[in-house]
């Protein structure tokens, strides 16, 4: 296969899975209401600075510790926990009013950090991030290592390209429609993304 061929594979690959709803997009999307556009690339480059550790993790031939059941069983726990916890806290703030459009304007500058955090702690969280790439991904990495470190290099690029490109457009779509929505329909659109997350 050629770098090229990986490259777009990857993409393409990686473009599928991204456009899947799941908790990742409902935080970027809360992210992006908040605080604008730039919460959906922070947020991937939470998830893509995690999914780098799983590609060495592969290389280094640690990936039969991380299927053990114990230790997979352990993270689904602790996973679940932490998606019903966000979950909960959305919902919550949408219910009690303490969220609204306008109160965000002052605090764009804030938790530029945190949304790096949740993009890597809402992946390890999801059960099915860990299982497409014990499956799915780990195969991608062994036949792009065919081509050595450069070809899981060109892997990687393809596949967290396809997530900031999407994630991108999703923020700053929500971003700039947000001048459009109402407190009441933003507090809606939390609980339902609240529950989504559950």
């Amino acid at each position: 296969m050629f770098l090229w061929g990986i490259f777009i594979s990857a993409f393409l690959i990686g473009f599928s899975g991204a456009l899947m709803p799941g908790p990742m997009l409902g935080i970027a999307i809360d992210g992006s209401l908040k605080k604008g556009w730039s919460a959906g690339p922070l947020i991937v480059l939470g998830h893509g600075m995690l999914e780098l550790l799983l590609i060495v993790i592969m290389l280094l031939g640690l990936k039969d510790f991380f299927s053990k059941p114990a230790v997979a069983g352990s993270i689904g726990l602790f996973g679940g926990a932490y998606l019903a916890w966000m979950g909960y806290g959305m919902m919550k703030s949408g219910i009690k009013r303490t969220v609204s459009i306008e109160k965000q304007g002052a605090e764009i500058r804030a938790g530029t950090r945190n949304f790096v955090l949740a993009g890597a702690l809402v992946s390890a969280a999801n059960p099915y991030f860990l299982l497409w790439w014990a499956s799915t991904g780990l195969e991608l990495v062994r036949q792009s290592y065919a081509l050595g470190l450069t070809g899981v290099s060109v892997f990687f690029a393809g596949h967290i390209l396809s997530d900031f490109t999407w994630y991108s457009a999703v923020s700053f779509a929500f971003s700039k429609g947000k001048k459009l929505i109402s407190d009441g329909v933003y507090r809606w659109i939390i609980i339902f993304l609240g529950i989504f997350i559950m």
